[in-house]
């Protein structure tokens, strides 16, 4: 049963649209996460959809027949997903001494097909912290598209396919994280109110972790990984949106600032993207505009890096950077430079 208390006005009026079947064919495209990440995940349709994407002329069609806005940064697939190159390796062995936890990995469709490698430096940084990590057996797209969509129908079905694969992890012991921070909120903050009266949504929000809320839950306990052999400088740290209304503070930063000669400089305003919001023709513009004063400060400090929790929202920084040449980079990537791993 549906809680009916939640405050998603927007939600609601969202959903109401669904129903009457105010949604255009392209925004039920875009928010199909699983399958069209398995289609552009074949090996020759990712090399040709990446190429295109990369072309203008190609891209003005797309903008005229499927309102994708010719200037937006689409995501680029990778054939070799996270999981397929996750199965061919050795599961690390730890002397029970030095044993700090399990983790389970929730991939996330955008993880598994586009930022692989984002998801590769993740697993290195918690098996260095001497985490035992295994990849969730399978998972379905963490249904925040179709909530922002309004289809609530289809929320419903990827919580029924995805919560009992979790909750066998919780009550083994497992805890669980997610690269992409929209899908953490979804898990530990979206579906427990949604689904307010499931006690299984509510075990798994409570073992659902932001990846740096748990270093940092280690790090209170002794057990974080000190041992930092290259300084990071000077960086601009993104918090998007998604992981700010988790309420969990500024986890990212308070990690990255125990590195040796490292300075982080907050920025706490939102990147315009909004998951779908920033490909569409009618909102593209308006995005970016959205996005100008994160912009302005990155191009106007002195920087070494700049990163972002959300890979997306950096790549749409990215899009309005004019003035310097560094390029957004994945905070897990960082730290993992820091280790020398």
């Amino acid at each position: 049963e549906w809680n009916v208390d939640f405050p998603h006005l927007m939600l609601r009026a969202k959903a109401q649209n669904f129903k009457k079947g105010n949604v255009v064919a392209r925004d039920k495209i875009l928010t199909s996460t699983d399958k069209v990440g398995s289609f552009l995940g074949i090996p020759v349709i990712a090399q040709a959809s990446n190429v295109a994407n990369k072309i203008k002329p190609v891209r003005k069609v797309m903008e005229k027949t499927l309102g994708i806005h010719a200037n937006a940064v689409l995501p680029k697939f990778y054939s070799n997903s996270l999981r397929k190159s996750f199965k061919s390796k050795k599961t690390n062995k730890l002397k029970e001494s030095k044993y700090s936890g399990k983790v389970a990995l929730f991939v996330t469709c955008y993880g598994n097909r586009n930022e692989p490698d984002v998801v590769k430096d993740l697993i290195a940084i918690l098996e260095h912290n001497n985490f035992d990590v295994k990849l969730v057996e399978q998972e379905k797209c963490c249904g925040m598209p179709k909530m922002e969509l309004g289809d609530l129908e289809s929320v419903e079905k990827l919580k029924d396919f995805n919560i009992p694969q979790l909750l066998n992890l919780v009550e083994d012991g497992w805890s669980i994280v997610a690269p992409i921070p929209s899908c953490v909120l979804m898990f530990k903050n979206e579906l427990p109110l949604l689904f307010a009266n499931d006690p299984s949504v509510q075990k798994v929000k409570n073992s659902f972790y932001d990846p740096f809320e748990l270093l940092m839950k280690l790090k209170k306990n002794n057990r974080l990984n000190m041992n930092f052999v290259k300084p990071l400088g000077r960086v601009a740290y993104h918090a998007p949106c998604h992981q700010r209304v988790q309420n969990i503070g500024p986890k990212t930063k308070e990690i990255l600032e125990l590195i040796p000669n490292t300075n982080i400089t907050l920025i706490e305003r939102c990147s315009g993207h909004d998951g779908t919001y920033a490909v569409k023709k009618e909102y593209h513009e308006t995005s970016m505009k959205i996005c100008k004063p994160v912009t302005n400060k990155i191009e106007n400090m002195e920087l070494d890096h700049y990163i972002s929790d959300c890979p997306m929202a950096g790549h749409q920084v990215d899009n309005g950077i004019e003035k310097i040449e560094i390029r957004s980079e994945s905070p897990f990537s960082l730290l993992r430079q820091a280790y020398g791993i």
